[in-house]
């Protein structure tokens, strides 16, 4: 039996009496990938900021490894949310080395997540000239940088063209193998299709669905159009 890593337990945040995320329940299975999918502005990201601790929740809870999440957990977790976190006019190396520094990690770390992000050739080239894949893939190097237990990634095909969005499908489909659990989140139901063990569609902060992800695209359309019709009959 697969075990479960994190769960949510009525989850909610409220911003000026307005539900961002309402009551959310998600389970999320140990060396899977999980995709939250929704439109922009469903809560997507508010979620993942909370199981990131980012910002606290209103109410309910969060489950880890089968007890209730404390920061001390953070060491288990990585993130990449939004914009990677990235100084300019440092190279690859250095901007690893900063956050090794702030974590007490040992240098050896850097040479390590580089070559999982394929960005070992980068030498004294600044992030600022880097593509936005580049970018992209040495935020993932700094979210590994803890040996994480859960990786979660916030739209991270962002403006990526077809070669990247496909570099970083594999870099993300090699993570449970490494006894890394990966939640990602996604308006863009192609990029997720093929790399998902799970999903969970979110409208207007509620879960309209959390289960096997469909078989083929059209099918993950429909399931996916269906949830949101529904739930904007409620709302209405």
């Amino acid at each position: 039996m697969n075990k479960i890593i994190l769960t949510t337990k009525h989850l909610t945040k409220t911003y000026h009496n307005q539900k961002a995320v309402d009551d959310l329940e998600l389970e999320i299975t140990e060396n899977s990938i999980y995709g939250l999918l929704g439109a922009n502005g469903a809560g997507k990201s508010t979620t993942l900021k909370m199981i990131a601790g980012i910002i606290a929740p209103t109410k309910g809870a969060i489950i880890y490894k089968g007890k209730p999440w404390r920061r001390k957990d953070l060491v288990e977790i990585g993130a990449l949310i939004e914009t990677p976190p990235l100084y300019g006019n440092l190279t690859a190396y250095e901007n690893l080395l900063v956050r090794t520094v702030a974590l007490n990690l040992p240098k050896d770390r850097i040479r390590e997540v580089l070559e999982i992000v394929h960005l070992t050739n980068t030498g004294k080239k600044k992030a600022r000239q880097f593509s936005m894949g580049m970018k992209q893939r040495l935020g993932i190097a700094l979210a590994l940088l803890n040996h994480p237990k859960l990786l979660i990634l916030d739209e991270p095909t962002n403006g990526l063209d077809p070669i990247g969005i496909q570099d970083l499908r594999e870099l993300i489909l090699s993570f449970p193998k490494k006894g890394i659990t990966v939640i990602l989140s996604s308006h863009i139901l192609s990029e997720v299709e093929n790399t998902v063990d799970t999903i969970g569609i979110i409208t207007n902060g509620k879960l309209g669905y959390q289960g096997k992800t469909p078989e083929n695209s059209a099918a993950l359309e429909d399931l996916f159009m269906k949830v949101a019709r529904n739930q904007q009959k409620v709302t209405e």
